[in-house]
Order: C-alpha cells, then sequence, then structure tokens
C-alpha cells in the first residue's frame, strides 16, 4: 500500500454539496464537509485525478498540518514539529502564498506568514544539516488557513485557481468564474439531451462548461499544475496516466443542443473563440441577439444565465427592462425551466413571476442567489421494441 495524505479542496460558500459528488464519481473518499470546503484522502493520484477533474474546486490542497495555536510561540513550535523533510526536498522553493485568520488570537497575514517560513526553515536546517538554502528547485506554495484558533497548513498542488481552465483569455465585464458556472448547471436536472439557452452568455463561460460536461471533458486537461514538478512526491507516470484516463472519457459523439445568446456582437466573437479554445466550437450556437428576441419552437427546454446584476450604481436603472422583457418572452417559452443567478433583489418583480426556490450562493464576497422557475417535466418516453423482439404474450405462450 502506498502513502495515503488527507487533501482539502476549497470551493464556494454554498456548493460544498456538488463538489461532494465530484469526488463520489470520482471514487475519492469522503473525510469531512465543512462551509467552503470538502475534505478527502487518497494516494498521490488523487492530485492528479483531482485537478484535472474536478469542475467546482478552487484547488486541491495536500493537508501538512492541523493542530491549535493560540500564541505565535506556539505557531511556531507546533510548525516546526510537522516532519517538512517528508514533503520538501533540499532544494525547494517554498513560501506560504496566502494566509487567512477567522476568529482566532493570531490574526496579522504577515506575521503568519513569515514565523511558518522560520520554522519550516529551522526544522530543515536539522534534518539536512545545512544552514542556508538555495531554493532553486521546484516551488512548493503553502496555504494557512486559522479558525477559532485551529491552524490548517497546506501544500497548493494546483497553483493557478482551478477556474482557470485555460480557455478564457478574454471575459466581459462580470463574468461568472468557471467553477461557479459548472456548479450552477450541475445543481440544476439539465443534461446533455434537453435544450439548454443561456440569453446574456457574454464570453460564453455558461455554454462552454454545459458543452464540456455533456462532451465528459475533464477541465484541467488544457494546463498545468503546480504538483506535476513534486516527483519527491508524485511519480510523472501519474499524471500521464489520470490525462490519458480522462481523455479515453470524452464523448467524441454527442450532439447536444447548447445555444449562447448575447446583445453584444463583439461578445459572441469572444465566446466563439473561447469555446473554440476549449475545443467546444462545434457543441454550441452562439448568435448575436437581445433578450427581446428570446423564443424557441420545442417545449421542455433549458434556461440557465448570468443576466447583468447592476453593481454600479449607474447600472441600476438599466436593470427593469431587461428584466420585464426577459420575463415576457419566458411566458411563451411553453413548458421550459428557467435557473437565473443574480444578485438583484426585484428580479421576481421584473420577470413577473415567483421562483419555485431559490438557493443563496456567494460569487466572492457579493451574496447572489440561483431562482428556479419550473417548467414541467418532460413525458416519459416509451421504451422502443427492438425490431423482430417477441411480446411479452408472444414469450409465454
Amino acid at each position: 500500500m502506498g502513502k495515503t495524505y488527507e487533501y482539502i479542496a476549497p470551493c464556494h460558500f454554498g456548493l460544498e454539496a456538488v463538489l461532494k459528488k465530484e469526488l463520489n464519481r470520482l471514487d475519492l473518499e469522503i473525510v469531512e464537509v465543512s462551509d467552503g470546503k470538502v475534505t478527502f484522502k487518497g494516494g498521490p493520484e488523487a492530485v492528479c485525478k483531482a485537478n484535472i477533474n474536478l469542475r467546482t474546486a478552487e484547488r486541491v490542497l495536500l493537508k501538512v498540518g492541523h493542530f491549535k495555536a493560540f500564541t505565535y510561540d506556539d505557531l511556531f513550535e507546533k510548525t516546526k514539529a510537522i516532519h517538512w523533510e517528508d514533503y520538501l526536498p533540499e532544494d525547494a522553493k517554498f513560501w506560504v502564498t496566502k494566509a487567512n485568520s477567522v476568529n482566532s488570537k493570531l490574526f496579522s497575514p504577515s506575521d503568519i506568514q513569515s514565523i511558518i517560513k522560520k520554522a519550516i526553515v529551522e526544522r530543515l536546517k536539522l534534518v539536512y544539516g545545512i544552514s542556508w538554502f538555495k531554493e532553486d528547485g521546484a516551488e512548493y506554495p503553502l496555504r494557512v488557513s486559522i479558525l477559532k484558533d485551529t491552524v490548517t497548513i497546506g501544500l497548493d498542488t494546483s497553483g493557478a485557481s482551478l477556474h482557470k481552465r485555460g480557455y478564457r483569455p478574454q471575459a466581459g465585464k462580470a463574468p461568472i468564474s468557471e467553477c461557479l458556472a459548472a456548479a450552477f448547471i450541475l445543481l440544476t436536472p439539465w443534461n446533455k439531451d434537453r435544450i439548454l439557452i443561456d440569453p446574456f452568455c457574454g464570453s460564453g463561460t455558461i455554454p462552454i462548461e454545459a458543452a464540456m460536461i455533456a462532451a465528459n471533458i475533464a477541465p484541467g486537461l488544457n494546463r498545468e499544475f503546480t504538483a506535476e514538478n513534486w516527483t519527491n512526491l508524485i511519480p510523472k507516470e501519474m499524471w500521464y496516466d489520470a490525462v490519458n484516463e480522462a481523455e479515453d472519457k470524452i464523448d467524441r459523439e454527442v450532439k447536444p443542443d447548447i445555444q449562447g445568446f448575447d446583445i453584444d456582437p463583439d461578445m459572441v466573437k469572444i465566446a466563439r473563440q473561447n469555446a473554440y479554445n476549449a475545443g467546444v466550437e462545434d457543441l454550441i450556437h452562439f448568435q448575436a441577439r437581445d433578450v427581446a428576441q428570446l423564443s424557441h419552437a420545442k417545449k421542455y427546454g433549458f434556461i440557465i444565465t448570468n443576466p447583468p446584476y447592476g453593481e454600479r450604481l449607474e447600472d441600476k436603472e438599466t436593470l427593469p427592462p431587461i428584466y420585464k422583457a426577459f420575463g415576457r418572452q419566458f411566458k411563451d417559452l411553453d413548458a421550459w425551466s428557467a435557473y437565473i443567478i443574480t444578485s438583484y433583489e426585484n428580479i421576481e418583480k421584473d420577470f413577473g413571476k415567483k421562483a419555485d426556490k431559490n438557493r443563496k450562493i456567494y460569487n466572492g464576497m457579493l451574496k447572489t442567489y440561483i431562482y428556479s422557475f419550473l417548467g414541467p417535466k418532460p413525458p416519459k418516453r416509451k421504451p422502443t421494441r427492438p425490431e423482430g423482439a417477441e411480446t411479452s404474450t408472444e414469450a409465454n405462450a
């Protein structure tokens, strides 16, 4: 049996259940679900699997330390007691990239960062028998969180946040993050056999994430991760194996009906380019179209969208006409469902319909809600009998 580690996958507050489902689908063992994160365990291959496949996690941390600290001396001594030599080779470049503290006696991020760095250096001096570290090898960034005086130290295996899939060099004014867009879609009952329209598609994030879900394209296939260079912990072939496994699962035959509309033709061009970068340009139809022209001949489709919020005061007055036009068009979409993520408080009034349910989601520090306007379920298709098959009465005769 190889070594087993605990890992922490942070996510947007309110999306822990979606992330837990993703980890279950990857056969990774859940340890704990708490506010804004899911802890799981596995061997070193779990780092590769999680980074490449998770759509809704912000990053993956390898948990190294977990202890109580009420003073900076506590923090120093307990950090120094960790077996850092099991993680950091002699030439490792390491630093605390981020520290945060909530309801704790130790609250200065810069002090926490410098004390943890000093403690690790002191430990490694003793172990490696040297007094100065070149730090010219692989990078091992650390992240520290202190909650109610409990310190958690993790090595950041991802590097750039996992929402940076690599397909979106250009985005609109207020883009939804790729992780949040994917989670938003996964919270709805939409599947690849149902129509999906985003009438405010902007740079195309929601349609692109939907197309990647439909084709089972892993979100991390086109990017790099910090831990790829941690050959002391993760053999290179584990990364190759995880990539090959993810590529084998892509459905190249899928033909979903996914459409993205935006009033700005320049944004539509950007959305098309982003879809091309993601390898899903053939799976989405983009078009410059005002929401007042929203229509579709078929029934039982889905609208999944992130309309304007009007966070700036000068934009507020433009919102009522937009949501009113949206609501009028939705009335004519027979048996459709709409899922709308927004912080706009008058949505139900202007949309002209009360939501069947809503769910609070934090988009960074911004409190938003997912409003669900539910249409009827489509009738179940009758199973078709294969040609030449016996009927039950014939079979029993």
